[in-house]
């Protein structure tokens, strides 16, 4: 073989990569639920004048096992824990570890209150350990 077939070959070679892998993105199905993926609050947020909570479970899987917040802090079943902003700086849900000892304390409303909304909030500022 010389230099140009393999040349040619090389760039069919390229082109049959690329065209497998934008017809294997377009025919991709997503699905509209992630194993570990963020999940949003939005029960009592907008009707409180606040954006929508993101809660990345994926962030704490990564860090905690499951059992760590199931079934004794959230229930596994969708709309079973009825979370408010009381319960949790009570010490409740999110308010257990969220408590300024653990892990940041539910102080810095954007963190969690990061949805899509036309609700707008300022970011937080100030200086967490």
């Amino acid at each position: 073989m010389n230099k140009k077939n393999i040349f040619s070959f090389s760039l069919v070679l390229i082109a049959a990569a690329s065209f497998i892998t934008i017809l294997s993105l377009l025919t991709t199905t997503k699905s509209s639920q992630a194993e570990y993926g963020d999940i949003t609050l939005n029960h009592y947020a907008e009707k409180a004048g606040m954006p929508p909570v993101i809660f990345p479970h994926w962030f704490h899987r990564i860090r905690f096992k499951c059992k760590v917040c199931h079934p004794n802090i959230f229930e596994m079943k969708q709309g079973a824990n009825d979370v408010t902003m009381v319960k949790i700086v009570k010490g409740d849900f999110c308010g257990k570890c969220h408590n300024g000892r653990i892990a940041w304390p539910p102080i810095y409303c954007d963190r969690c209150h990061s949805g899509k909304s036309d609700v707008v909030i300022p970011k937080a500022r100030g200086f967490v350990k």
